[in-house]
């Protein structure tokens, strides 16, 4: 059983010195916007630990079990955020960078992953079952958002009871969750293919699940840092908290996971490429914001509900159609890639001004 090789010290060294200058920009008040950036790079490099402790920890497990953990850990940064925001009263930003979440992978990383390799390989071939289960799932995930809202819009008896019927959507994504677990678990199989997490060596289980430990630790401290200076950055950069949540947030929770799938798409691994990135949105779909729904309930502050402004339900209901459209048959080429990222920008650029 190998130990921590050096390169690994080293990028848990970067990952702790970043988590050390975040706490320094916090404590010595070096100002919003440097300690917004300094906390969003803390947040990433605690993000990469995580993933590769997790990878390490699938070592010593079975495939499936290792989707599961991941599941369970992988989004911890991302929770935390939006936990802590939450608690600020913050609920426009943890929508919009939900739903941003959602809207990078799907659009914007998927849209790179497919310009990058096109231009690398040509047509890109992928099985197209796994992108079109996912696909279905989002569309779920999706309804649960589209339909609380157009209820809302439209004044129905049902828009009096927005907590109640968050909470029954949640429960539902939560069940449907529940239900893919168990079939992955029953046929040895989950959305990302167990070659993603091949090693050269293997940590100790201990040593990885010490690593975990130590990662969600440093999430919960950032990612409180985080949301301190969230406010004051955007005031100071004169943004709204719509495109501050959607652009700036969404981007910065998942910077390693953007960069894993347009890396795996520029070596030819289509299908790895694909799986890893719609399964990051997916797992924020029916995943994270459930939970959210749930855990606003016993945290104070702020109710999370699944009623959003009709502009981002709209937004994510085509984003989710034009993703199945171009998965759908098993291919993808660089013009594909050039509508996602075509579509994220127009979307974006309708926030910029709230």
């Amino acid at each position: 059983m190998a130990a921590i090789d050096r390169k690994e010290m080293i990028v848990m060294g970067a990952a702790a010195a970043l988590v050390g200058a975040a706490g320094g920009a916090h404590f010595m008040h070096a100002g919003p916007i440097v300690s917004f950036f300094a906390c969003a790079l803390a947040l990433a490099g605690v993000a990469h630990v995580i993933g590769e402790a997790t990878d390490q920890v699938g070592n010593h497990l079975s495939p499936s079990v290792t989707g599961l953990v991941q599941s369970a850990v992988g989004s911890l940064p991302e929770l935390f955020v939006c936990i802590f925001s939450l608690q600020a009263g913050l609920v426009t930003v943890v929508q919009a960078s939900l739903i941003g979440s959602i809207l990078a992978n799907v659009l914007l990383v998927l849209g790179l992953a497919f310009v990058v390799g096109g231009w690398k390989h040509g047509v890109l071939h992928f099985e197209s079952q796994t992108p079109r289960m996912i696909a279905s799932l989002l569309l779920l995930a999706v309804s649960a958002l589209v339909l609380p809202t157009l209820a809302n819009e439209l004044h129905l008896p049902a828009a009096s009871h927005e907590q109640d019927l968050a909470v029954v959507c949640a429960v539902v994504l939560l069940i449907v969750f529940a239900i893919l677990t168990k079939a992955m678990l029953d046929q040895g199989q989950r959305a990302v293919p167990k070659e993603a997490h091949a090693r050269a060596h293997a940590w100790p289980l201990w040593t990885a699940t010490g690593v975990l430990v130590v990662c969600a630790a440093g999430s919960v401290l950032v990612s409180d840092w985080f949301v301190e200076a969230l406010e004051p950055a955007i005031d100071a950069a004169g943004i709204s908290q719509t495109f501050a949540g959607l652009v700036v947030v969404a981007i910065a929770g998942n910077a390693i996971e953007n960069v894993v799938g347009i890396r795996l798409a520029a070596a030819g691994k289509s299908d790895l490429a694909v799986s890893v990135v719609l399964a990051s949105a997916l797992q924020v779909a029916v995943v994270v914001v459930p939970i959210l729904v749930l855990v606003s309930y016993g945290i104070g502050g702020a109710a999370f509900t699944l009623v959003i402004p009709p502009i981002l339900a709209a937004a994510m209901f085509l984003s989710v159609m034009v993703v199945t459209v171009v998965t759908v048959d098993g291919q993808s080429d660089m013009v594909d890639g050039a509508a996602l990222i075509g579509l994220y920008v127009i979307i974006a650029t309708i926030f910029w001004w709230g």
